[in-house]
């Protein structure tokens, strides 16, 4: 997937909607994680999958976020 260039043929109300779903799924999958841990009886490898796609999906929101809300110098 080539996040950057898919995010710019996107106007920004599409950005907006991707965005509050990607920071919705990313709390789903810290409550599965936190879930998960807290059984103490967990595959370690669904942990690991789990937190690879959160991280990923942190990246998609900073991308979002980004585009959406550049840092301007004044």
């Amino acid at each position: 997937m080539n996040a950057p260039n898919d995010i710019a043929m996107k106007n920004d109300e599409v950005l907006r909607v991707e965005l509050e779903v990607f920071k919705r799924e990313h709390r789903d999958l810290d409550d599965a994680i936190t879930a998960l841990e807290a059984t103490g009886t967990f595959d370690q490898l669904t942990l690991r999958r789990l937190k690879k796609k959160k991280l990923g999906l942190k990246d998609r929101i900073r991308i979002i976020e980004d585009r959406l809300y550049p840092d301007i110098i004044a």
